[in-house]
């Protein structure tokens, strides 16, 4: 690692919102599963993943139904295969529990990606995104919808991952992709 907690090579996080799922449920918010429009998203999103070839060697993921259920049409279109965490403390986690646990990733992780839920996701892109990201920042500052990615060049060591510490590479939402903007 080079002197200021800076590494050597710019790792990827990828901050990834589940698919949408079905209406609330009365047996609880943690096993609705995703909508067939979400299982649609997140096909679509899978084919993006697929054609520009992206991997990640860790994959955090909330143990909601639905945050599984994108998690298993996602991961077999990664390029290679990935570590996968599925962690309690990401249920609904706030922004802050979000970057605690990317904190804790372990130094030789090169790319993570983490799937989770608004608001805490939203506001976790907001606030390590940097200003230099321009239009896409806005773009995610303007909100974060179900299946939405955004991918994140991180040249600090996950400890050291920050207010804008991160600058934004790519932010894409299924309707894009369907509509072939993405």
């Amino acid at each position: 690692m080079a002197s200021g907690g800076r590494r050597a090579a710019v790792s990827e996080l990828i901050l990834l919102r589940h698919a949408t799922a079905t209406a609330p449920d009365p047996a609880g918010d943690r096993e609705r599963p995703l909508d067939r429009a979400g299982r649609g998203d997140a096909e679509a999103l899978a084919q993006w993943i697929v054609e520009r070839g992206l991997g990640t060697d860790l994959v955090l993921c909330s143990a909601s139904r639905r945050t599984r259920q994108t998690l298993d049409i996602i991961a077999p279109a990664l390029a290679r295969p990935a570590e996968i965490l599925i962690e309690d403390e990401l249920y609904l986690a706030p922004a802050q529990r979000l970057l605690a646990r990317l904190r804790r990733i372990p130094a030789g992780t090169a790319d993570v990606m983490l799937i989770g839920h608004n608001p805490g996701l939203h506001e976790l892109a907001n606030h390590i995104g940097d200003l230099a990201s321009g239009p896409l920042a806005a773009r995610i500052a303007s909100g974060f919808p179900a299946a939405a990615l955004a991918r994140y060049a991180v040249d600090v060591s996950w400890a050291g991952l920050g207010h804008r510490r991160a600058r934004l590479l790519a932010f894409v939402t299924p309707k894009e992709i369907i509509r072939g903007l993405g």
